[in-house]
């Protein structure tokens, strides 16, 4: 069987060096469409080196490594294939704000194997620490079609929950670019899904799709921006699951509902021009 979930779940963790500096933050921050307009000194937080701050969604690209879904098929106990796989969700706590530049050791492990049936669902977690400490735990759930049937725990319901019926409190819009892929790829996640037609029509899509972790990053951007006054050390932990596909050049609905001092805002992301279909649910940004 290409997944061995015994021998993936009791694996020894995978540990890597990493690194970033300055030059990376400023990439991740325009993949994630930061900089428009360029001149906005809201903006200039996220692309002008002397003011910069990280957006603490930079962790899962920090190092310049393969993401969550690329990292778990070369997990031991699994052998599947690319085209295989859909990323489920992501989860990210936040031990310190993440700095401008650093070093730091990586250790990553597959902490739950889940099988569905007709596919099998994958946890990989992350933890980042560096001379001072932990720095970061961040969560990958991956999705493996034609994979399940080993008899294991199915794990929870990967339905996602409907957002909150009242209206949103603040409701922001964000045009994607039509090469916003092609630049957030350059951050390290170079899976073809999201650059490469022939491969997007092998694994079942029309065209490329923007990555999800691109998407991750820019609602969380609008939820900094629109609820902290763009002040990214207020974050403490993210989560999300992808509900769905977003083509490029579309354009995104971020609603936040955000109770006084609830300390957290519940986000739900849609496509508007495909009658609001959704992109980002089961949404919570958790703040100080």
């Amino acid at each position: 069987m290409p997944i061995d979930a015994a021998g993936a779940l009791t694996a020894a963790p995978r540990v890597r060096e990493i690194a970033w500096d300055h030059k990376d933050v400023q990439l991740y921050h325009l993949g994630i469409g930061a900089g428009r307009p360029a001149t906005d000194p809201r903006e200039l937080r996220y692309t002008l080196e002397s003011r910069l701050h990280v957006l603490p969604s930079f962790a899962t690209v920090a190092g310049g490594g393969a993401p969550g879904v690329i990292a778990a098929l070369s997990a031991p106990g699994v052998d599947v294939g690319l085209a295989q796989v859909l990323h489920g969700g992501q989860r990210l706590r936040l031990h310190r704000p993440v700095p401008v530049r650093g070093r730091a050791s990586a250790s990553s492990r597959v902490v739950a194997a889940y099988d569905k049936g007709s596919a099998a669902v994958l946890v990989l977690r992350t933890e980042v620490t560096d001379a001072d400490g932990p720095l970061w735990t961040d969560e990958a759930e991956v999705f493996v079609r034609g994979e399940g049937g080993w008899g294991g725990e199915r794990g929870p319901s990967g339905r996602p929950a409907p957002p909150p019926a009242e209206p949103a409190d603040h409701v922001v819009e964000w045009a994607v670019r039509e090469d916003q892929a092609l630049l957030y790829r350059l951050s390290g996640d170079w899976n073809p899904l999201h650059a490469d037609p022939e491969f997007a029509a092998r694994a079942g899509f029309g065209r490329p799709v923007l990555h999800g972790l691109c998407t991750y990053g820019a609602a969380l951007k609008a939820v900094v921006d629109t609820l902290l006054d763009g002040d990214v050390t207020r974050v403490r932990a993210y989560r999300t699951r992808f509900a769905g596909v977003v083509y490029p050049g579309e354009t995104l609905r971020v609603r936040m509902w955000s109770p006084a001092g609830a300390g957290e805002a519940r986000v739900a992301v849609s496509a508007v021009e495909r009658g609001d279909a959704p992109v980002l649910a089961d949404t919570v940004v958790r703040y100080a």
